[in-house]
């Protein structure tokens, strides 16, 4: 069976929401600051380690910011690891 990923952003809730067949498998949440969106934590259930679901989210989070024009600020160290092996994404990163 194929699993449907989908990762949105939730304004009211400051995060981005992953969303595992429909169902909330993981979040990234963010502060909005003068044009910089600051990651500040991610998690994913541990009932859905070891599929890439974190790298799904923290991918479907920046480039969503990136189209957004936002610059990247990684306080959390998910997402600040994950930029580390993606250099592609440095030039929008403040911070």
């Amino acid at each position: 069976m194929t699993e449907t990923t989908e990762v949105r952003d939730n304004p009211e809730q400051g995060r981005y929401e992953l969303l595992l067949d429909g169902e909330l498998a993981g979040v990234a949440e963010y502060r909005d600051r003068g044009g910089r969106r600051i990651f500040v934590h991610t998690v994913v259930d541990p009932a859905y380690a070891g599929r890439g679901l974190g790298n799904r989210l923290a991918k479907g989070a920046l480039d969503d910011a990136i189209e957004r024009g936002l610059a990247i600020v990684p306080r959390c160290p998910f997402i600040r690891a994950w930029l580390e092996r993606h250099p592609e994404y440095r030039e929008r990163l403040v911070g």
